[in-house]
């Protein structure tokens, strides 16, 4: 099948997309073994993790039951951020995705502020996720240090992650699998104990308006947790991350994207409102002290119901950190490939996978280790909070890129992309308007206030290191 490339002059040719799609210097590169299951259950797994399970404690506390709204208008934000990925990815399928994308159609900086910004994001998150583990996980065994767990957590998910590209995505199919089949059971049991299938009485929708009503903290509460229910999408754009390996992108790329945008919407806001209607709101956003979907559970009374759906946000969170470990190695070896890093960060093992690469992608597993010993109270939110303003970041590029790209590929060539992003550029713009938005209001959420100011700093090292580089390179 026939699409549009993009020539080094910019100007347009017909190309086959194939295996070989954008070839480097003749250096081995990645294999196309992701077939459309396994790539769509990745992209649910990297979505549905700890800004769900346990992150959803915080949105409750600031929203109240309508916390809902704030999940629901999360995902039309991110729907617009995963479709403008996926129509360039089916355009250009190449490792580097939305970074590319960002050279290509903005400039050379936004192509790698955008890719250094990303690595450090999910480098951040995978600590994050590790750390969720061992909270989760203190649950049953209170007397054991987080550290532990996170120093066992981090070795297991890189040994996974050392495996060729097929066997990892077969195991992260699995691991998703449990996730999802967990969240269902968890739905359908829940509206089961609301309408009363079964022995015993229907608990009913009655949670929803109790304790100050639907919005105890009115319309501004909703807009807050927006913070972080967006937040909890991070993962849709791991799409176009995988478009370097995966097999017939131009038909796995389209059809992964509309199963999983459907999914995450029902998985998302169902499994909220079940989860609220099941027991009061008041009860579960005390903080960072386990996963709210835990607290429902235990509070109905089913036997051994908390510690089966405690095993499950583990499985969650192990799922999540292991898409984020990969997503990251991805993104380092796509800068090396360009010149950005060292060369060294671009090389493949025998079995295809970029292994240096994938050890620079634990930075964030040891800042979780030393959160863990130092300031286990505190380690879910220093950083959760600091990924927040970089993935910002990271989508605000990546709907700027998209919106340069309609224009260059005009509305002929539009209408032959086999996904297509409705309502553009309109979508874009309110997209971008929301993100704006919501990145000041981090400023007025407590834990996030440093988001932004923390990123900043990063984003300055960045730009000079580009410079330098650029300097030395005499271009």
């Amino acid at each position: 099948m026939t699409w549009f490339g993009v020539s080094k002059q910019g100007t347009y040719r017909r190309v086959l997309i194939s295996p070989l799609a954008n070839p480097t210097d003749g250096s081995p590169e990645l294999k196309r073994r992701l077939t459309l299951r396994q790539l769509t259950m990745m992209t649910i797994g990297g979505a549905i993790g700890v800004g769900l399970f346990l992150g959803s404690s915080l949105t409750i506390r600031l929203a109240g039951p309508a916390v809902i709204l704030s999940y629901l208008f999360s995902a039309v934000v991110a729907v617009i951020v995963a479709y403008s990925i996926a129509e360039m990815a089916v355009v250009h399928p190449v490792a580097g995705s939305f970074g590319v994308y960002a050279k290509t159609y903005l400039n050379e900086w936004s192509g790698f502020a955008v890719r250094a910004t990303y690595a450090f994001v999910q480098i951040i998150a995978i600590g994050a996720e590790v750390t969720a583990v061992a909270i989760y996980c203190s649950m049953w065994f209170p007397s054991v240090p987080q550290w532990v767990w996170v120093v066992g957590v981090s070795v297991g998910l890189i040994a996974i992650n050392a495996m060729k590209v097929g066997n990892f995505a077969e195991f992260e199919y699995w691991f998703a699998i449990i996730k999802v089949v967990a969240i269902v059971a968890f739905i359908l049991v829940g509206l089961g104990l609301i309408f009363g299938f079964g022995p015993v009485r229907a608990v009913g929708f009655s949670n929803l308006t109790a304790d100050g009503g639907f919005f105890p903290h009115g319309l501004r509460g909703v807009w807050l947790a927006m913070t972080l229910a967006l937040t909890s999408y991070m993962g849709v754009e791991i799409i176009g991350v995988t478009a370097g390996e995966a097999a017939q992108p131009e038909k796995t790329i389209p059809r992964a994207m509309r199963t999983v945008s459907l999914r995450l919407i029902l998985f998302y806001v169902l499994s909220i409102i079940v989860m609220l209607s099941m027991t009061p709101w008041d009860r579960m956003g005390s903080g960072i002290t386990g996963s709210p979907f835990v607290l429902a559970f235990a509070a109905v009374g089913i036997p051994f119901a908390g510690s089966i759906m405690n095993l499950v946000v583990i499985t969650a969170a192990l799922s999540s950190a292991n898409t984020n470990l990969y997503l990251t190695t991805r993104t380092l070896f796509s800068l090396s490939r360009d010149g950005y890093v060292s060369e060294m960060l671009g090389r493949l093992g025998k079995n295809g996978v970029p292994y240096f690469a994938l050890i620079g992608s634990t930075g964030g597993m040891v800042a979780a280790i030393l959160l863990a010993i130092f300031a286990p109270g505190r380690a879910f939110l220093l950083l959760y909070g600091v990924a927040v303003a970089g993935m910002f970041f990271v989508w605000i590029v990546v709907l700027l890129a998209h919106l340069s790209f309609r224009r260059s590929l005009g509305q002929a060539r539009v209408a032959l992309l086999p996904i297509r992003l409705p309502f553009s550029p309109y979508s874009q713009i309110a997209a971008l308007i929301a993100l704006a938005a919501i990145t000041i209001s981090t400023f007025y959420v407590e834990g996030l206030q440093y988001a932004v100011p923390s990123f900043m700093p990063f984003l300055l090292v960045i730009t000079v290191f580009y410079w330098v580089l650029k300097r030395s390179n005499g271009t």
